[in-house]
């Protein structure tokens, strides 16, 4: 049985005529009889009968109607209801993000608080520590970090890669000979990671480059680097989101000394199912993806097209 039958069953009871309840419904007059054709056969009983002045109903159409019209009130009462009964519009709850401390601060803070305005029930919490957090301790729903993830019931991703290389200040630089090759690197201070610290081996740059003779500074924390650079303590390895745009910093062999780097996101495999979570994961990759010239600028090395 067609449930929606009934509704031209009752408005051709109230009305009387074809055409009333027609014009009631905003149909075509032949749409109700159709309707009405198919509601008696579905129930094996005329439910009118036709006379001069319209249709009158027959005692089975008698005893329908005060079903028919318990089922529009209840219809009605849904109806009304709706607003109460549906979810609330946006996402709610509370999603912990993990993530290195500078791109945590620098790429996805601006972006996940403009997020968060958008959705005042939802809460984002961004943990930009100097430290992997641990998903199955649950420290964090989601955490971007510079290593795959091992193995497990987890959800991982290669998030982007990203590009470092060496910064100093004009000033350090003018107190020195040039720099023009890899060599001319030794008997300069370096501001670097803590070696015993470091919460990845990927941190390990200088390695790949020289063993340097001395460090100004070393510190966990790559915005410190960052700024001991600028107080011209020396040259750092900093990421080019870090200090591209900085005209306090200039590239040192831009051309030879460029690290690439990546970062994994990865969360709990149920996190998919939690609509809050897997829009953050969403939106991480769409942040990724739009701020790739601030990540991988192009390689001042590689031939020109």
């Amino acid at each position: 049985m067609d449930w929606d039958n009934l509704r031209y069953f009752l408005e051709l009871a109230r009305t009387g005529t074809l055409m009333a309840a027609a014009r009631r419904l905003a149909v075509d007059h032949t749409t109700v009889a159709r309707r009405i054709q198919a509601l008696e056969k579905a129930l094996g009983a005329p439910l009118f009968t036709r006379e001069a002045g319209g249709h009158r109903l027959t005692e089975a159409g008698l005893r329908l109607q005060p079903q028919a019209e318990a089922m529009e009130a209840a219809f009605r009462s849904i109806e009304s209801a709706r607003p109460a009964l549906a979810p609330q519009a946006g996402l709610s709850g509370v999603v912990r993000i993990g993530a290195t401390e500078g791109f945590g601060t620098l790429v996805l803070a601006p972006a996940l608080a403009a997020f968060a305005a958008g959705h005042p029930r939802l809460v984002v919490d961004l943990l930009a520590l100097p430290r992997l957090l641990q998903l199955s301790r649950r420290e964090a729903d989601i955490v971007v970090a510079l290593e795959r993830p091992a193995r497990g019931a987890v959800v991982a991703a290669r998030l982007t890669d990203y590009s470092l290389q060496l910064y100093a200040a004009p000033a350090y630089l003018a107190r020195h000979d040039p720099i023009r090759r890899r060599e001319d690197l030794r008997g300069h201070a370096f501001i670097s990671y803590v070696d015993d610290l470091l919460f990845s081996k990927e941190l390990r740059f200088l390695a790949e480059l020289l063993r340097p003779d001395a460090f100004s500074l070393r510190s966990t924390s790559v915005l410190a680097q960052h700024q001991a650079a600028v107080a011209g303590a020396g040259i750092a390895v900093l990421p080019a989101f870090v200090a591209q745009d900085d005209p306090r910093l200039v590239p040192v062999l831009p051309a030879v000394a460029r690290f690439t780097r990546s970062f994994w996101m990865s969360m709990p495999a149920e996190g998919k199912q939690q609509p809050h979570v897997l829009a953050v994961w969403n939106l991480l990759k769409a942040i990724a993806e739009r701020e790739q010239p601030r990540l991988m600028p192009p390689d001042p090395g590689a031939p020109a097209a």
